[in-house]
């Protein structure tokens, strides 16, 4: 199974593997980039052009597979856990979860696709279970699975994405210290357009707040100062073909400014939280690479700052170029975490 992570800039596709031993293959890795305005808000605007994007991408990338599994944006899933009596046999626990369901959903149950999944005994509440209700509007549904079919895939999961990069970073808590034992991590997602942090500690995400910027804003700034059109400023932005004075005059107080977002983001945590430090802060996204960053970032903070890989420590299959992957394995912690579904049912 391919995971294919569907984002307001580019669609990325992940295709991983796993030896005789265990050993995890990252067999493909690819993207292929979104005019702006193709997708708003997590709703497809230009239904046929991202189609396109998608086809491109899978021929591009050489897969054989067809089975894939993608995901929503967290806007577009309402989730609510609520605890059931355990013992129940599937088709009881159905009823149970459309009952409950309908308090917590603004729309008829006829106009959404509703699923369900048992977290495991409730602790605070002996005899029951704890379950998860996740329910989106169906014509939202039904356009990630069309895109997916007008590829020539088949959509076999449809995951949260919020979900998918928690799923990715398991991985990448566990390489640290003590395999990341009751750490405090503060994950940045970058996007285009928005900036989510989420600090996860063990197997639980203890906040979740999304902010209002992201790459994006880099290259409007490049496109308004040198007079590039917005795709023009975005191509070259990741080709590294600027100006001389790009460095000096856009790039070094953009990454200020970011890491100052990050700080007060940091700072919204502690005040509204019992907690008052993280024990490291680590960034994803295609922005996250931003020469300066990272160190800009432990500087302000005081917390040791890293970006994220998560394909560290998985073997690479033939087609992996190992430049491309340690320049752009930032922006694929969703796409790896869709991938990753096909060992984790």
């Amino acid at each position: 199974m391919i995971g294919l992570d569907i984002s307001s800039s580019s669609v990325k596709l992940v295709e991983l593997d796993q030896t005789a031993g265990g050993e995890v293959v990252l067999e493909r890795f690819a993207s292929e980039p979104f005019e702006q305005g193709w997708i708003t808000d997590g709703q497809i605007e230009k239904f046929d052009e991202v189609a396109d994007a998608v086809r491109r991408l899978v021929q591009k990338c050489g897969t054989r597979t067809k089975n894939v599994a993608m995901a929503m944006p967290q806007s577009a899933v309402i989730t609510k856990k609520i605890m059931l009596p355990a013992g129940l046999r599937e088709d009881e626990m159905e009823l149970q979860v459309e009952s409950e369901a309908n308090q917590y959903i603004p729309f008829s149950l006829d106009e959404v696709s509703l699923d369900f999944s048992v977290i495991g005994p409730s602790a605070s509440s002996a005899g029951d279970v704890e379950v998860l209700i996740a329910a989106s509007r169906k014509d939202r549904v039904q356009d990630r699975q069309g895109l997916a079919e007008a590829a020539g895939l088949k959509p076999v999961i449809l995951d949260i994405e919020s979900h998918a990069s928690r799923l990715a970073m398991g991985r990448v808590i566990g390489a640290l210290p003590n395999a990341g034992k009751d750490a405090l991590v503060a994950l940045f997602e970058i996007g285009a357009d928005t900036t989510s942090l989420k600090v996860l500690r063990d197997d639980e995400m203890l906040y979740d707040r999304d902010q209002a910027f992201g790459g994006s804003q880099l290259t409007h700034l490049i496109s308004r100062q040198y007079g590039f059109s917005y795709e023009e400023a975005e191509h070259k932005k990741l080709a590294g073909d600027l100006p001389e004075d790009y460095e000096g005059g856009i790039l070094e107080p953009f990454v200020d400014s970011l890491s100052q977002e990050i700080g007060r983001a940091l700072q919204y945590f502690f005040t509204s939280t019992p907690h008052h430090k993280v024990h490291y802060v680590m960034l994803a996204g295609g922005t996250a690479t931003l020469p300066g960053l990272k160190d800009r970032v432990t500087e302000l903070t005081g917390f040791a700052s890293m970006v994220v890989n998560p394909f560290d420590n998985m073997k690479l299959g033939r087609s992996v170029r190992e430049s491309k992957l340690r320049r752009e394995a930032a922006s694929y912690l969703t796409a790896c975490g869709l991938a990753m579904r096909r060992f984790v049912q």
